[in-house]
C-alpha cells in the first residue's frame, strides 16, 4: 500500500512539475502536431524531422488539409497548406497566425519542337496565338499563370479543347488532367508543377517529339524570388502558452533550404515515409525525386515580418482573377514577433 501511495505520489509531483515548465515558458514541444500536405510542402518538414523529433509530423493529401484547421477544436497546431486556403480559412487571425511561407512556385512550361522557352523577354511574342494547357487551371496553379499574363499585357481567353479557334494574338489557356500532358494532345505549351514537370520530360524522351522545359513561372512572376505559395500557421494559443517551441520549430524551418540543398534524396524519402498517412500514395519515389527537383520545388522559409507585403500584394491579384479564389487577411493573421 505505501509502494503504491508513493508511486502515486510521484506521478503527480511529475505532472506538477511539466505543467510549470509550460506556465514558465519552457520548451514542451513533445506531442505537438506539426501537418503538411504531400509534394513540395512535406520536404519543408524534412529539415524539422531531422533536426526536432519532439514534434508529430503528418504528411496528409491535399484535400485533407482543410479539415485539420477548421472545427471547434482543430486537430493541427502547426500546418504548412496553401496560401489563398490559409486565407480564406484563417485569415481573421482569431485561431491561427501565418508564422512564415516555405514554398514559393513549383511551376514550370513544357513544349516541344520548335517552340521557344518563355523568358520575359519574349513572354508577349512567343504566347501569341498560342494554346497553353495547365493542370489544375481553375486552382492556384491556373490563377497565378493568369496573374503573369494579366502583367505582361497578353490577352487571353479560356477554351475548351486544343483544337479551339482563337482571336488574333490571343493565349488560349486549356484545363487539362495530368494524364492529359502529352507531346501529341495538342497543345502548344504545358504549365506543369514539379515533379511531374520532370517526370514528363524524362518519360518523353525518346519519343518523336520529347518534352523539354521551356520556363519558369517563379522567375516570370517574381525575377527569381516566385511567389508565396504555402504558408506555415500556428494556433494562437500555443504561441501565447509555449512560444519557446514555437521558436524552436522557426529556427528549423529556416534552416529548410540548405538542408534539402545539401540532403541526397534518398535522405528525403526516408524522412518522410513513415509521415505520411497510411493510404497516401507518396508524390515522391526514388524515381521521380532528384536534386533538381528538389531545388525547382522552391523550399524557402521567410518570416511573416519579412513577406507580409509580397502576400498582401499576391492575394489581391489572385482575388483580381477570380474573388472567391482567396481572401484579403488582417493584419492578425501575420505574427511579427
Amino acid at each position: 500500500m505505501k509502494k503504491t501511495i508513493c508511486a502515486a505520489l510521484a506521478a503527480a509531483i511529475c505532472a506538477s512539475a511539466a505543467l510549470c515548465a509550460v506556465g514558465c515558458g519552457e520548451t514542451s514541444s513533445d506531442g505537438y502536431t506539426v501537418f503538411a500536405p504531400d509534394g513540395a510542402p512535406a520536404l519543408s518538414l524534412c529539415n524539422a524531422i531531422a533536426n526536432e523529433p519532439s514534434f508529430d509530423y503528418r504528411v496528409i493529401g491535399a484535400s485533407t488539409v482543410q479539415q485539420k484547421v477548421t472545427g471547434r477544436d482543430p486537430e493541427a497546431d502547426f500546418c504548412v497548406l496553401p496560401l489563398n486556403l490559409a486565407s480564406k480559412l484563417l485569415g481573421s487571425g482569431d485561431t491561427y497566425c501565418m508564422l512564415g511561407t516555405v514554398t514559393n512556385g513549383n511551376l514550370y512550361f513544357l513544349t516541344t519542337g520548335e517552340n521557344p522557352a518563355l523568358t520575359a523577354e519574349n513572354f508577349k511574342s512567343a504566347l501569341a496565338g498560342k494554346k497553353v494547357g495547365c493542370v489544375q487551371l481553375t486552382q492556384v496553379p491556373g490563377l497565378t499563370l493568369q496573374v503573369v499574363l494579366q502583367s505582361y499585357g497578353v490577352p487571353y481567353d479560356i477554351v475548351g479543347n486544343a483544337g479551339a479557334d482563337e482571336s488574333e494574338g490571343k493565349v488560349g489557356l486549356l484545363a487539362v488532367e495530368a494524364a492529359d500532358v502529352t507531346p501529341v494532345f495538342g497543345c502548344d505549351y504545358y504549365l506543369c508543377p514539379e515533379p511531374a514537370a520532370s517526370a514528363k520530360i524524362k518519360g518523353t524522351a525518346n519519343l518523336p517529339k520529347p518534352f523539354r522545359m521551356a520556363g519558369d513561372l517563379q522567375e516570370l512572376y517574381g525575377g527569381g524570388n516566385g511567389y508565396p505559395q504555402a504558408v506555415l500557421v500556428v494556433k494562437n494559443e500555443i504561441l501565447r502558452q509555449d512560444p519557446s517551441s514555437v521558436e524552436k520549430l522557426l529556427s528549423a524551418f529556416e534552416g529548410s533550404a540548405e538542408y534539402l540543398a545539401a540532403a541526397q534524396p534518398s535522405e528525403l524519402l526516408e524522412l518522410l515515409q513513415d509521415k505520411r498517412t497510411a493510404e497516401l500514395a507518396p508524390a515522391f519515389n526514388a524515381n521521380t525525386l532528384t536534386r533538381e527537383v528538389v531545388a525547382n520545388c522552391s523550399v524557402r522559409f521567410t518570416p511573416a515580418k519579412d513577406c507580409k507585403e509580397q502576400v498582401n500584394a499576391f492575394l489581391g491579384k489572385l482575388i483580381g482573377v477570380n474573388p472567391n479564389a482567396a481572401s484579403a487577411v488582417t493584419d492578425a493573421f501575420y505574427y511579427v514577433g
